[in-house]
C-alpha cells in the first residue's frame, strides 16, 4: 500500500466515525476520569517528551494532566510545549471523543501553543469541571466570535513523532509526522489529500476553523524507523 493511500484510508475512516449517530458510538458518554489519568506522573511526562526528538523535547516546557487541569511539570526554555493530549481534543462529533485509552502526545511550538494548545486547555478546564457537551459547544463558538481563541500565526506547527501513545482505536499511533497550522484553508492548497500526495489535511469546520495539514516523517522521535508503508 502506497503512503498516500495509507493516509486516504485513514481520512475515510475518520469522515465514517464522525458520521456515526451518537446512540450507536462506543463512547457515548464521558468515563470516570481516573481512566483518562496516568497514575504515574514520571510516565506521562515521559510520553509527553516522546513526541519529539530529544533535541527539541529535552528543552520543552512540559504539562500533564492533574485534577484541576493541566501543570507544568517540567519548566522550559526554547519555546515548545510537549503535552499528552486525551480524546476531547478531537472534534464534538468524533466518535472517539471519550475514549479513555487515547493518549496523544504533542509537542507545540511557542506560535501553535497560543493558537492551538491553549483552546484544548480550555476545553480541559470544561471537561474536569463537568460542563456539557452543549455548553462546550456554545462556549466555543462565543471564543470564536470574541477572538478569545485566535488564528494561528505563521510558523504555528507540532510534533507528533512518538513511537507510543494512543491517537484512536483504528489507528493506534499512526505514523511519525509533523503538523502544520494555517487559517482554514482548502486542502489542495497544498496540494494534500490527493493521490500521491505525501501531505495530508483536515480542513476544519466553524467550531475549529483551522486546517492542519500533515506531513509524515522517516523516523520515530528515538530514531527508529517506521514502518514502511510504501510496500
Amino acid at each position: 500500500m502506497t503512503k498516500s493511500a495509507l493516509i486516504a484510508l485513514v481520512f475515510a475512516a475518520a469522515s465514517q466515525a464522525h458520521a456515526q449517530d451518537a446512540k450507536t458510538a462506543p463512547y457515548p458518554t464521558m468515563a470516570p476520569i481516573e481512566q483518562y489519568r496516568i497514575a504515574n506522573r514520571d510516565d506521562e511526562i515521559a510520553l509527553a517528551h516522546s513526541a519529539a526528538p530529544a533535541s527539541i523535547s529535552a528543552n520543552a516546557e512540559v504539562l500533564v494532566l492533574g485534577s484541576r487541569g493541566y501543570e507544568t511539570a517540567v519548566k522550559g526554555k526554547n519555546g515548545f510545549v510537549c503535552i499528552v493530549e486525551r480524546s476531547w481534543a478531537d472534534g464534538f462529533d468524533d466518535a472517539e471523543f471519550w475514549n479513555p485509552k487515547v493518549r496523544s502526545p504533542n509537542c507545540f511550538n511557542a506560535p501553535a501553543a497560543r493558537a492551538v494548545l491553549s483552546q484544548y486547555l480550555k476545553r480541559t478546564d470544561w471537561v474536569l469541571t463537568g460542563v456539557s457537551m452543549h455548553e462546550m459547544i456554545a462556549r466555543t463558538k462565543a471564543a470564536l466570535a470574541d477572538s478569545t481563541f485566535i488564528a494561528p500565526d505563521p510558523g504555528a506547527m507540532c510534533y507528533m513523532m512518538s513511537p507510543r501513545g494512543h491517537l484512536n482505536d483504528h489507528d493506534g499511533h499512526w505514523m511519525p509526522h509533523v503538523m502544520i497550522y494555517v487559517p482554514r484553508a482548502p486542502a489542495s492548497l497544498w496540494g494534500a489529500n490527493l493521490a500521491g500526495s505525501p501531505v495530508a489535511a483536515l480542513e476544519g469546520d466553524d467550531l475549529d476553523p483551522v486546517t492542519t495539514y500533515l506531513v509524515p516523517v522517516r523516523h520515530w522521535s528515538d530514531g527508529t524507523p517506521a514502518p514502511d508503508h510504501a510496500k
